[in-house]
């Protein structure tokens, strides 16, 4: 899981070089010319995967020889060529550099679910609707699902999900007399004062380079910072009243000390970890394993829970993380191309090897619903079954969350302003604004027009 978080940090810090070339472009450079825009038929299917092709494939998952073999398997002569062009960033960069050059592209590549905006502008991304994507709707939770669809078009297909959810150290809640993992965020407050004054620890760790950690925050409290439906119209909806409300009651954890503001993903973090300077961390459901790997020393004191509530009545999650496998509209082989991508995110053997092996949460119906995968019991977690908690904690993600088409600036702008702010201490609301007018002042550079 090192692997996942190496990614996240790549896309904090994505070349904003690369967005300029995609937004200023704003054309594909597609040399493939054989897409296909009419429901393809099941001989059509038939005949291309039985013609000897050759597909590219670029993705950072690990070990994915083993589900593109079996793939290969199914289909003899396909031949896959697996290629690791770097995580996260470094591959969206020389994917932006092949598309410019119209050649090198791959045809089938790993993009995160915030990413895809960004390709579908510069219309380098298959709509794979026409190739029977539509259909797989039902195959995927909705909150994933809604992120790789445009309308009715389809840009990729889910291969891993992020539903945030609280892992927390039972023994040092305890150790503070508390028995529960709080309920709601007023619960989270008077816990934070309480493990502080009785164990030394504070509660959590709001890391100030983690865009993404806080936009989950964000979304649980139901903001809808950015709208985008294609073209060069997008909303920028970041200052609210509801989201003024997630900054001020973290400045006020932040103004008592009660939580740290350790980057994450740095050794400092790490050690927190291990020695219980945070008694929690608020993340997605790869969390777990990636926790057992890295705090192995640990092991039993961990506990999961959902996130807290804003009401005691309420019940929702945001998704923090994830990707899909997309197909580039330059590709030759459209058909085959998505075939592997519908193969290795839909086949039940090979999501089940995403999950046992490569440790990827799935957004599959299939394995969500699974009463073994759901069973699993984790020796980490005390044999708690964390799979079910977060399968369960899917199910509240809303699903109505968008991206706009110039993430890596929104996450590389975080870290001068709300970011900063958090690191500082000082008022995030003002960080916040900062943050909206910084990605306003950007887009419409870019040339977009912007809703506020």
């Amino acid at each position: 899981m090192r692997s996942t978080t190496a990614r996240r940090i790549m896309t904090a810090g994505a070349a904003a070089a690369a967005m300029s070339l995609l937004v200023a472009g704003c054309s594909s450079s597609s040399t493939g010319g054989t897409t296909s825009t009419k429901p393809v038929s099941a001989s059509d299917v038939s005949k291309a995967m039985n013609t000897p092709t050759t597909l590219n494939f670029w993705t950072w998952l690990p070990n994915v020889t083993t589900e593109v073999a079996m793939f290969e398997k199914k289909y003899p002569k396909i031949k896959v060529n697996v290629n690791n062009v770097g995580q996260g960033a470094a591959q969206y960069t020389k994917l932006t550099n092949a598309i410019s050059a119209g050649k090198g592209q791959p045809d089938v590549a790993q993009v995160e679910y915030q990413y895809l905006p960004q390709f579908e502008l510069t219309k380098s991304l298959l709509d794979l609707s026409p190739y029977g994507a539509s259909k797989l709707k039902s195959s995927f939770s909705p909150s994933t699902w809604n992120q790789v669809t445009q309308g009715s078009a389809v840009y990729g297909i889910p291969q891993d999900s992020g539903p945030m959810g609280d892992l927390y150290r039972a023994d040092i809640l305890k150790k503070a007399g508390i028995t529960t993992p709080p309920a709601t965020w007023d619960d989270f407050a008077k816990d934070a004062v309480t493990v502080k004054a009785k164990t030394g620890s504070y509660l959590t760790d709001l890391p100030p380079n983690d865009a993404g950690a806080y936009i989950g925050l964000l979304w649980q409290a139901g903001v809808k910072p950015f709208e985008y439906s294609g073209g060069k119209n997008v909303t920028v909806n970041l200052d609210t009243a509801t989201a003024q409300k997630v900054g001020t009651y973290w400045n006020d954890l932040l103004q008592k000390d009660l939580v740290a503001v350790d980057p994450n993903f740095t050794t400092q973090w790490y050690q927190g970890l291990d020695k219980g300077t945070y008694a929690s961390w608020l993340t997605a459901a790869w969390g777990p394993v990636f926790l057992q790997g890295e705090a192995k020393d640990t092991a039993g004191l961990w506990k999961a829970a959902p996130l807290p509530q804003y009401s005691t009545t309420s019940n929702v999650s945001a998704n923090l993380g994830g990707s899909t496998d997309a197909v580039l509209n330059s590709t030759k082989n459209p058909i085959a191309a998505y075939e592997l991508a519908k193969f290795i995110n839909t086949d039940q053997q090979s999501i089940e090897t995403l999950n046992t092996k490569q440790s990827l949460y799935p957004p599959q119906t299939s394995l969500l619903n699974s009463a073994s995968f759901k069973a699993q019991a984790a020796p980490f977690y005390g044999g708690q079954k964390v799979n079910a908690l977060f399968a369960d904690i899917t199910n509240t993600v809303d699903p109505n969350f968008e991206w706009p088409p110039f993430m890596a600036y929104v996450y590389s702008s975080f870290n001068n302003t709300l970011g900063k702010a958090i690191a500082d201490k000082t008022d995030l609301n003002a960080g916040l604004s900062a943050w909206q007018k910084s990605i306003v002042s950007y887009a419409k550079g870019q040339g977009f027009t912007v809703k506020q």
